[in-house]
């Protein structure tokens, strides 16, 4: 019943208005990219200076020298930009994306972040989502719903470092499509076959409903 990280990209994509400013964190956020809905072109960008990149290139024709913030390869589409990294930095903090889409450890209910450290035995990755939680529009979220061992990563309050408070609007999980409204869990959407109380069983904070649930019906990917 779960989502896979491709088919979370596809809904997430679903969501995300033509001609918006939007940047894609490093991970399962950025596949997002390839799936922009017919009619409709979000203009992304990346912390180390592109404006208006594309897809991912075909493997073997990559050009190093054209990579997102997370190393990956990418390809450029008419009229993209290039900048100093400081000035895609001064784009972040002056509220200039209208979205930024990241992956995450931990989201609270009401709306905290942790995202950049697994506490004090892991590797902290600070990158730069503090800067766009604060600086985007709107902050989504793509994650799985549960972490390998079972455990809810959606809590009442999030138990590791955090990223930023209070910034969340909207989580794309690998059950559900949870918004976060005036400090609670709203469901809106759950993979059909998973009741609510089952997804509720995997859920660390109450959720909440104001009106029937869809099904959350992503394409085979």
């Amino acid at each position: 019943m779960r989502l896979t990280s491709t088919q979370m990209a596809w809904r997430a994509a679903q969501d995300i208005e033509d001609g918006a400013y939007v940047n894609l964190g490093i991970g399962q956020p950025e596949m997002v990219a390839r799936f922009q809905p017919p009619g409709r072109q979000a203009i992304f960008h990346t912390e180390n200076g592109i404006l208006g990149f594309g897809e991912a290139p075909e493997p073997g024709t990559e050009d190093w020298d054209l990579i997102n913030a997370g190393k990956k390869a990418v390809t450029l589409k008419p009229g993209t930009a290039f900048f100093h990294h400081a000035d895609s930095f001064a784009m972040v903090r002056g509220g200039h994306l209208d979205v930024a889409i990241l992956g995450a450890y931990e989201v609270a209910e009401n709306g905290d972040l942790a995202n950049w450290s697994t506490g004090p035995k892991g590797v902290p990755a600070v990158g730069g989502a503090m800067d766009l939680v604060h600086g985007a529009k709107r902050v989504a979220v793509m994650m799985d719903h549960v972490t390998k061992d079972g455990k809810p990563k959606l809590l009442s309050r999030c138990s590791l470092p955090l990223t930023g408070v209070g910034c969340v609007t909207r989580v794309y999980s690998s059950l559900a499509v949870i918004d976060i409204d005036s400090g609670h869990f709203l469901l809106r959407e759950k993979v059909p076959g998973l009741s609510f109380d089952a997804l509720q069983a995997m859920t660390g904070a109450p959720l909440h409903t104001d009106g029937p649930v869809a099904d959350l019906i992503a394409p085979e990917l």
